[in-house]
């Protein structure tokens, strides 16, 4: 149904054209009450909290009841030594910095802070800073204007991931760890080479991009209704933001071109609703991609 029934061709370029616009009125209407704060990322990805004991809470946790998670790309026992090195030249690169060296992390499409804050008030070690990015100039204004918005320790910018400049004030190769969580579905697939090309600039040597997305399949992708589905797998919901569902082997091509692929996952997760008797099948991809420590 959705190849039947495309959006118009005559719509298309005014969705494709003016992306931000579309986010921009999406925050002004909702400004910080959509979105839940996001503490499940001490479980999925614990490599924003663990490079420290500085920190209020231990990773505890445990996954939602109904929970399938199959990974499809994990280092497996033929290649441990190989991972062991990589490990171990990664620590040694990240231990040779003075011990007051800041510990940058970039989280791009902060949308109103649901990562960011969290983080913020989970570690107290004075070396960390937050760059909070999103290309909707509304969710940084929200951002900054947060209770819990320290200069000192964040910057909320506005920054476009697939532009062909970098952040303003923001070094390349200056970031330790980078987040991107249902932000990359978002572009065009016309723009995931420059995004890809940015990420690697920004990340230090050894430097982790943490990635979560919508997968192929995903509930979302299949409620879908008619003149929904701009280009294969992408579509335009309601309020005009677009949204692209991956596979797999599409990561491992986008990303794999630059970065070492330390997980390529399926999250296949039954949340049912009770109340309304609904089950919901939803099918998300996380991955973790590295820079190579001995990247220029």
């Amino acid at each position: 149904m959705h190849h039947e029934h495309p959006v118009p061709t005559e719509k298309q370029e005014f969705y494709n054209n003016t992306p931000a616009a579309f986010w921009n009125s999406f925050y002004n209407n909702n400004q910080n009450k959509f979105f839940k704060d996001r503490h499940w990322l001490r479980i999925e990805f614990a490599e924003l909290f663990e490079w420290t004991t500085d920190r209020k809470s231990a990773s505890e946790g445990h996954a939602d009841a109904g929970t399938v998670k199959e990974d499809v790309h994990l280092a497996d026992s033929s290649d441990s030594a190989v991972s062991k090195t990589r490990e171990v030249a990664v620590a040694s690169a990240l231990s040779s910095e003075p011990s007051d060296a800041k510990f940058r992390i970039m989280e791009v499409g902060c949308g109103a802070g649901n990562a960011v804050f969290p983080l913020l008030a989970d570690v107290s070690d004075p070396r960390l800073f937050v760059y909070a990015c999103d290309y909707s100039k509304v969710a940084v204004d929200v951002v900054k204007s947060g209770e819990a918005y320290d200069e000192n320790r964040c910057a909320a910018l506005v920054w476009d991931l697939s532009s062909t400049e970098l952040p303003p004030n923001v070094q390349p190769g200056s970031i330790d760890i980078m987040l991107m969580v249902f932000v990359f579905s978002a572009l065009h697939p016309s723009q995931w080479n420059q995004a890809v090309e940015n990420a690697y600039r920004l990340l230090k040597p050894g430097g982790l991009l943490l990635f979560r997305d919508y997968g192929r399949n995903d509930l979302a992708q299949v409620r879908f209704k008619k003149s929904r589905l701009l280009e294969d797998n992408l579509y335009i919901r309601g309020d005009g933001t677009r949204v692209y569902f991956f596979t797999n082997d599409e990561l491992a091509d986008i990303f794999g071109t630059k970065f070492e692929i330390e997980q390529n996952a399926i999250d296949r997760r039954l949340i049912v609703n009770r109340k309304r008797e609904l089950k919901m099948y939803r099918v998300w991809l996380q991955a973790k991609f590295r820079k190579p420590i001995s990247a220029d």
